[in-house]
C-alpha cells in the first residue's frame, strides 16, 4: 500500500525574485525528494505558495511608492514562474493574500482565543504621530546599544548582529517620517510557548533521526527557555485580527505564515473536486509531513508552529524538517542588499535549468555552508554533465544508429563483463533510494552518475569499435548492455534532472509505463525496439561564457545603490575620531588574549556566534556577530582578543560575558585581530 506523504517548500517572500541559494536551501531538495516518491508509487502532495505579508512586502512598497497588492502581484507571478521554468513540481503553489488563507488563518486563531490559549497584554511601543501608527521593527532605526551603529534596525543591528527590541535603540527614529516617535499603549495577543515546552521537548526526543543541525537549534531554544511570541501586530497590510473593536490589527506573519501550508492544501482539495481531502493530509498520524527549509527556518518550523498545532489539537506533528545551510556566491555570503546573487530568471537567460540543478545538487548545503562558484559550474558540466553522463549516452545511442539500424541488438551468449555490467543494476535503485530517503542528496546524485561512470568504463573495456569487425555477437551485446543501462539512467535521473531525463525517455522512446523506480534494475528495452534519433544532451560551456557571468556579477554590484546599512557601494575609512580620551579611560579596559575552543551558530540568526573563549584563568562565553564573515570550523582554535570586564549582556536569551574585537573593512567586512600571544595575557 502506498505511503502517505505531504510535502512543504518554505513560503518564499514575494517582495522580489528567486535566487540560487533559495534553489538550493529548500525547493531543488524538495522536488527532488517528491520526484523520488512519485517514481516510487507514493502518494504525495507537494505544496507552497508566496509569503505575501509581513514588513519586507511593506517596506519594498514604501519604497517604490506603491500599493503592498502591486509588489505581491508582480513577485508572486515572477517567483511562480521561475520554479514552474526550473522543474519544481508542486501539485499546488499558493498565496497568503488569498480568501481561502485569511479565512483558515482567522479561524485557527479564534480557535485558540476561544479556548483561552493566547494570552492579552498591553505594552508600550513606539509610534509615529506624523504618520499616526505604531512602528513594527523593521520601521525603527537608531543607534545600536552594544556597537554604537548608528543605523541599526529595531530587531537586528547589522554591525554587530545583536538582536534588538526597538525600545533599546538609542535615538530611535521612524523610518517614514524621519521623526523620533512616542511611546504608546497597545494590546497584542500572546502565544505562551512556555506552556508546550515540556510536550515540545518531549516530541523532539523522538526525532532522533533529524538532521544534527535541526536538533542543535531545537536545544538551544528549549534550554534558553521558551517565552511568550506575540501573534499580531499594529499593521494595515496583513491578516486582520477576527476579533471586533480591533481594527488596524494584522495576524503577525510568523504567526500565520506557516498556516499557509494548510490553507494552499485546502485549495488544491478544491481544485481536485474533493475539498475534504486535505484532511487526510494534515489530520491523519498515517500522512508523513516533512517541510523542506533553510536553516534561519529551522525555529519556526521545529518549535513555533509545532506549538501552535498542539495548542489547536487535531494536527499531525511534521514526521521530518530537512533544512540545509546557507549557499555563499563565489566564496561571499549571498547579498540582496548589494546584488550579490545569480537570480534564477536571469541565469535562464544564459543556460537550461538542468545545469544548474545538477551544480547545486552535486554541491547541496546539506550539514554545513556551501558555495558556489561560476568555475565549479563550468568544471561540473563540463567534466561530469558532458563528459561522463552525456558521453556514455552520446556514444552508445550513435554507435547504434550507425551499425544497428537504429534498434536495440539481440542480447546472445554474454560474456561475464556483460551479466556483471547488468546485474550492477539490481543494486542502484535500492542504494540511490535509500539515500533520497535519508535526504542525503548529494550522495544520491553522485551514485546515480557512477552508472555512468559505470557505462562508460564497460563500453571502453569491451571495444566495441573493435568486436563490430571480429566478433559481432559480442559488439551486439555491449550495445545491448549500454542500451539498457542508458534506459536506467533515464529513470534514476528524473529526481536532479527532469528535462534530461525526458529528453533521453524521447531519444531511448521509453514506454512511459516504465517510469517506475523498480524497473530500473532490469531490461526496459526489448530486442528489435526502435530508437529516436540521437541528440546531445549536454554542450560544453566556454570560458567567454564564464567570463560573461562573472562580469556580472560584479558590475550588478558595483551598480547596487546605498540603501540599506548593509550596502558598502562606495565605501571608504571612517575619518579618525577627533574626540580625546585619557589613559586612565583606556586603562579601564580589560583587554586579554584567548583561544575559541567550541563555536556554533546561534539559532535563528543569521549573524550571531556562540563562543566558547580560553582566557587562560577561565573560559567565557561570549556572542559574536560574526557568523557572515566565519564559519564555527574557521574560529575554532584562533587566538582572539577579548573586552574581559565588560557587563555581561543576554542576547537571544545567551548570556555574552564579553566582547570580541573586530577591525571592520571599509566593506564592512570584519576581521578577527591575531596575536601570537598566550592565553590570558593582557593587551595594552
Amino acid at each position: 500500500m502506498p505511503r502517505r506523504f505531504l510535502v512543504t517548500a518554505a513560503l518564499p517572500y514575494a517582495n522580489g525574485p528567486l535566487h540560487i541559494g533559495h534553489l538550493a536551501g529548500a525547493y531543488l531538495p524538495a522536488d527532488m525528494f517528491v520526484r523520488y516518491l512519485r517514481l516510487q508509487g507514493e502518494d504525495v502532495v507537494f505544496i507552497c505558495g508566496s509569503d505575501e505579508h509581513g514588513v519586507p512586502i511593506t517596506l519594498r512598497a514604501d519604497r517604490e511608492g506603491v500599493s503592498p497588492r502591486e509588489i505581491i502581484d508582480r513577485y508572486h507571478g515572477l517567483i511562480r514562474d521561475t520554479f514552474a521554468a526550473f522543474g519544481i513540481a508542486f501539485d499546488y503553489y499558493g498565496r497568503t493574500s488569498s480568501e481561502r488563507h485569511h479565512q483558515t488563518a482567522q479561524e485557527f486563531f479564534l480557535t485558540l482565543h476561544r479556548k483561552g490559549v493566547l494570552i492579552q497584554k498591553t505594552e508600550a511601543q513606539l509610534y509615529d504621530e506624523l504618520k499616526g501608527m505604531f512602528l513594527p521593527d523593521r520601521y525603527v532605526v537608531g543607534t545600536c546599544p552594544v556597537c554604537g551603529f548608528e543605523s541599526a534596525y529595531g530587531d537586528q543591528c547589522e554591525r554587530c548582529g545583536s538582536a534588538l527590541s526597538p525600545l533599546e535603540l538609542k535615538n530611535p527614529r521612524s523610518m517614514l517620517s524621519g521623526s523620533t516617535p512616542v511611546l504608546r499603549q497597545t494590546t497584542h495577543w500572546y502565544l505562551p510557548l512556555g506552556r508546550y515546552q515540556k510536550a515540545l521537548e518531549e516530541w523532539i526526543a523522538t526525532k532522533t533521526h533529524w538532521k544534527p543541525n535541526v536538533l542543535g537549534q531545537c536545544r538551544s531554544w528549549l534550554e534558553a527557555g521558551l517565552a511568550d511570541r506575540a501573534v499580531t501586530r499594529d499593521l494595515s497590510w496583513g491578516v486582520p485580527v477576527p476579533l471586533p473593536g480591533h481594527e488596524g490589527k494584522v495576524l503577525y506573519v510568523w504567526f500565520e505564515a506557516p498556516i499557509g501550508y494548510i490553507s494552499a492544501t485546502q485549495e488544491w482539495a478544491e481544485r481536485i473536486g474533493e475539498p475534504e481531502r486535505w484532511k487526510q493530509y494534515w489530520m491523519d498520524p498515517e500522512t508523513r509531513i516533512i517541510h523542506f527549509i533553510g536553516k534561519d527556518n529551522i525555529v519556526f518550523h521545529c518549535i513555533i508552529f509545532p506549538a501552535m498545532l498542539m495548542a489547536h489539537e487535531g494536527y499531525t506533528l511534521p514526521d521530518n524538517v530537512p533544512a540545509n545551510e546557507f549557499l555563499n556566491l563565489e566564496g561571499q555570503k549571498i547579498s540582496t542588499s548589494r546584488n550579490w546573487a545569480v537570480w534564477l530568471h536571469e541565469y535562464l537567460e544564459d543556460f537550461e535549468p538542468d545545469l544548474l540543478r545538477y551544480v547545486l545538487a552535486a554541491t547541496m548545503p546539506e550539514t554545513k555552508d556551501a558555495d558556489f562558484s561560476w568555475r565549479d559550474f563550468q568544471a561540473r558540466v563540463n567534466g561530469e554533465l558532458a563528459d561522463v553522463l552525456g558521453n556514455f549516452i552520446h556514444r552508445t545511442m550513435t554507435f547504434a544508429w550507425r551499425y544497428f539500424g537504429g534498434r536495440v541488438p539481440e542480447l546472445r551468449n554474454p560474456a561475464p563483463i556483460d551479466t556483471a555490467a547488468l546485474m550492477s543494476l539490481l543494486s542502484y535503485p535500492e542504494r540511490i533510494g535509500s539515500l533520497y530517503e535519508d535526504f542525503r542528496f548529494r550522495e544520491a546524485v553522485f551514485e546515480t552518475l557512477n552508472l555512468a561512470r559505470l557505462g562508460n568504463k564497460y563500453f571502453n573495456d569491451t571495444t566495441p569499435w573493435a568486436t563490430r569487425n571480429t566478433h559481432p555477437q559480442a559488439c551486439a551485446n555491449t550495445l545491448y548492455v549500454s542500451l539498457q543501462l542508458c534506459a536506467a539512467l533515464a529513470v534514476l535521473l528524473e529526481p536532479v534532472l527532469p528535462f534530461t531525463a525526458e529528453r533521453l525517455r524521447r531519444m531511448l522512446r521509453l514506454p512511459e509505463q516504465a517510469l517506475r523506480w523498480e524497473n530500473a534494475s532490469r531490461p526496459l528495452l526489448e530486442p528489435g525496439h526502435e530508437l529516436g534519433e540521437p541528440k546531445v544532451l549536454f554542450h560544453k560551456v566556454g570560458e567567454e561564457a564564464i567570463a560573461r557571468q562573472l562580469a556580472r556579477l560584479h558590475t550588478m554590484t558595483e551598480q547596487a545603490p546605498m540603501n540599506t546599512p548593509s550596502s558598502t557601494a562606495g565605501a571608504v575609512l571612517p575619518p579618525l575620531k577627533t574626540e580625546q580620551i585619557s589613559y586612565d579611560e583606556f586603562a579601564r579596559l580589560d583587554l586579554r588574549v584567548g583561544t575559541v575552543i567550541e563555536a556554533e551558530r546561534v539559532a535563528g540568526t543569521d549573524r550571531l556566534m556562540r563562543l566558547i573563549v580560553d582566557l587562560g584563568l577561565e573560559r567565557r562565553q561570549v556572542i559574536a556577530g560574526i557568523a557572515e564573515q566565519y564559519s564555527p570550523e574557521q574560529l575554532l582554535g584562533r587566538k582572539v582578543v577579548v573586552v574581559a570586564n565588560l557587563a555581561p549582556r543576554k542576547l537571544r536569551g545567551l548570556e555574552s560575558q564579553g566582547m570580541i574585537l573586530m577591525a571592520e573593512n571599509p566593506d564592512g567586512r570584519l576581521a578577527l585581530l591575531s596575536t601570537e600571544a598566550e592565553n590570558g595575557a593582557v593587551v595594552r
